[in-house]
């Protein structure tokens, strides 16, 4: 008894904390997860060799009655020029063959004319028929012609000699398949919304034609999954040893590559897939709680002067059939939204036309940039914090920051924080980027074509920042999944000591 009882306190003293359990099983979940993914791989890889070989098999079998057939017109264009050859020779000795043979008839028929004449006795009548004799001699086709044939019997200039042929299909054998590229991720290069990818052979192939490159987005790091949720998108014919891909949105965290050579005949194995960060800033628009006057989408937002009126009239017309009476838009009600419209409750109201991104910022440095239409009357562009009021305005509260535009009686271009206005002297661009320092408290604007720096806020954030976009009389489009560009990064060096900070807003109130 005292035995088991000192099994129990070891097991006792060898307890498990939940949290290191929680741990172990992490992780054989992860190596489970893994352990499916090759086995996926591997019944994918089974499922391609048999694929693929009979693919091969029926190239093989084309390839070869394509030969077949090339050989069997080489050999009938063969047995024409031989029979052309042999009717013409014929045609020849036979026509040759009739003129002796008219010739020799009528020779024989005048030598037998002569040997007759010899037994004439009369001198006058044999002196005659002399003459006729040697007339006839003299015209006779026989002493006309040449006796020797006028093509010869041969035709050993159509013999064909196949031993080097032969000897070439014998030889014949698989094409040499291009052995795999290799990526170096340390070659390769993540910049401004742009992967550059960079290859190598592992030896020298003189035959390889062009590459085809292959990518896709995912989530996952490490080596792509057979089940991921994206497909592998081509690029054909590369003829050189990288390529660059621009313009991308990243809105996964990664991106999968691999690569493959390729001669006239035959592509080879692909490379060893690479995964490179891309890594972005996405978010989109909290539809949820904005402004009643707004109308959101993911990535952007319109003036609505009706303030969802519309759609709530149409409610109500089903409900009071008879009734009619559409508000004026000068007169709409600010009220709560109709629920199956903006949902049950509204973050902004009164004069804060303002709508907020679904993502706070806490830490790191991003970018976002956002385009005005032409005919957008008023509009700004910053940053938040959560706790700004439904009644404040971007840029009149301690607690955000940003540029705004006014094209309405008067054109206007500022910064504004804690109700402090500081006139920029610039030109509105087409589209304006914003860069935001979490970490080294700045935000900065940008002209986003130019890269010019239109104003730069330098502050200590002291809690979690949401973009914000004010809009009155028009709209703006958004652009998220960006890295901060690489011209901006440069600006960031010497942009410390620049005039522009919140300092400079405290001396002008609005």
């Amino acid at each position: 008894m005292e035995h088991k009882g000192v099994g129990v306190g070891r097991r006792d003293k060898e307890h498990i904390p939940e949290e290191a359990l929680q741990r172990i099983i992490s992780t054989l979940a992860n190596k489970n997860d893994e352990i499916q993914n090759f086995i996926d791989t591997l019944n994918q890889t089974l499922k391609g060799v048999q694929e693929n070989s009979s693919n091969i098999l029926s190239e093989l079998d084309e390839e070869f009655d394509s030969l077949y057939s090339i050989l069997d017109d080489v050999k009938e264009s063969m047995i024409n020029s031989i029979k052309q050859e042999q009717a013409r020779k014929s045609q020849e000795l036979q026509s040759q063959l009739s003129q002796c043979n008219n010739a020799l008839e009528n020779s024989e028929e005048l030598l037998e004319f002569a040997t007759r004449s010899l037994d004439i006795k009369e001198p006058e009548e044999f002196s005659k028929a002399a003459r006729q004799i040697k007339d006839r001699v003299t015209m006779a086709s026989a002493f006309r012609l040449s006796l020797k044939p006028k093509v010869s019997d041969n035709m050993t200039h159509l013999m064909v000699d196949f031993s080097q042929e032969r000897q070439m299909l014998q030889t014949l054998k698989f094409l040499p398949v291009p052995k795999a590229p290799e990526i170096d991720p340390v070659d390769c290069l993540v910049a401004d919304n742009s992967v550059t990818v960079a290859w190598r052979m592992p030896e020298e192939d003189n035959k390889i034609d062009h590459f085809i490159l292959e990518h896709r987005k995912t989530n996952f790091d490490g080596l792509p999954r057979v089940k991921d949720e994206r497909c592998w998108e081509v690029i054909d014919n590369i003829k050189g040893t990288e390529y660059t891909l621009s313009g991308l949105k990243f809105d996964s965290k990664y991106m999968n590559f691999r690569v493959r050579a390729c001669n006239k005949a035959v592509a080879g194995e692909y490379s060893d897939p690479v995964t490179l960060e891309t890594k972005a800033l996405n978010f989109s628009l909290d539809n949820s709680s904005s402004h009643l006057n707004l109308r959101v989408e993911d990535s952007c937002v319109e003036w609505d002067p009706t303030g969802g009126k519309g759609q709530e009239n149409k409610m109500k017309g089903k409900e009071n059939k008879g009734r009619s009476g559409t508000p004026s838009p000068k007169r709409t009600s600010i009220g709560s939204r109709p629920p199956a419209v903006r949902g049950s409750r509204d973050r902004f109201t009164g004069e804060s036309y303002t709508v907020l991104g679904d993502t706070a910022i806490e830490s790191g440095q991003h970018y976002w940039e956002v385009k005005a239409q032409k005919d957008c009357k008023s509009y700004s562009v910053g940053v938040a914090y959560k706790t700004l009021g439904k009644f404040d305005q971007l840029g009149k509260t301690n607690t955000s920051w940003c540029i705004h535009v006014n094209n309405w009686l008067q054109n206007t271009f500022a910064a504004k924080h804690n109700n402090k206005v500081k006139a920029l002297d610039a030109t509105v661009p087409e589209r304006i980027g914003v860069f935001c320092d979490f970490d080294g408290g700045q935000l900065s604007f940008y002209d986003a074509s130019s890269k010019q720096l239109l104003y730069s806020f330098k502050m200590k954030f002291t809690q979690p920042v949401l973009p914000g976009f004010m809009v009155w009389c028009g709209g703006l489009s958004l652009n998220t999944g960006m890295q901060v560009p690489s011209a901006v990064r440069t600006l960031q060096k010497s942009e410390n000591g620049m005039t522009g900070s919140t300092s400079s807003l405290n001396n002008v109130t609005q």
